[in-house]
């Protein structure tokens, strides 16, 4: 707590820091546990006040480590291309996806949290959705300025592509298409015209 003159109130500051939570939370979650985030409070020896201050909830803390896992990925797939503009967009997102379908972290938090999951996720307020989109739109940004030339708006089109991955890989298994990466990747190409 911070005093009128500046100075810091007595007190024990937190041992850990909001990075050192967030990688507890993607260690935990990428194990298939459930995240608890007193069981972290208590590994790290901060408070779980401070934890609700940088995270919001055990829900923002969730997503914020889904979001970090699907920039690693993301940026994993950029490393291993070497093609440009819309093909070196096409390639990245083509990886993301598989890599998301295969993620049994993913599926294992589904699997066990499966309401709470598909709201996390897809919520356009959320903070995977949101993060999400950015990605998109910082992708599509790199694709145009080595050439490539997107048949909309970049926020538009990266919008629509994270609502697309939505249906195809978490929404729609009433329709038959949850999972169907093939069907996704071709309503993705027909949508970004690569």
């Amino acid at each position: 707590m911070t005093r009128a003159d500046g100075s810091r109130a007595p007190g024990r500051p937190a041992s850990a820091s909001r990075d050192d939570v967030l990688r507890a939370a993607i260690a935990v979650f990428m194990a298939g546990q459930r995240l608890d985030v007193n069981a972290i409070a208590l590994q790290l020896g901060v408070s779980r006040a401070s934890i609700y201050r940088w995270f919001g909830s055990r829900e923002g803390l969730l997503g914020a480590a889904i979001s970090r896992q699907l920039e690693r990925v993301a940026a994993y797939a950029d490393r291993q291309t070497h093609a440009t503009g819309g093909e070196r967009l096409n390639l990245i997102l083509d990886h993301t996806i598989h890599a998301l379908v295969e993620n049994d972290a993913l599926r294992t938090y589904f699997d066990n949290e499966s309401n709470s999951a598909l709201r996390m996720i897809t919520r356009s307020d959320g903070p995977v959705h949101q993060a999400a989109v950015r990605l998109l739109e910082s992708l599509i940004e790199r694709a145009e300025s080595e050439g490539y030339r997107p048949p909309i708006e970049r926020a538009t089109l990266a919008y629509a592509l994270v609502r697309l991955w939505d249906a195809f890989l978490y929404n729609d298994a009433v329709a038959g298409f949850r999972g169907d990466v093939e069907r996704l990747r071709q309503v993705q190409d027909a949508l970004l015209r690569t």
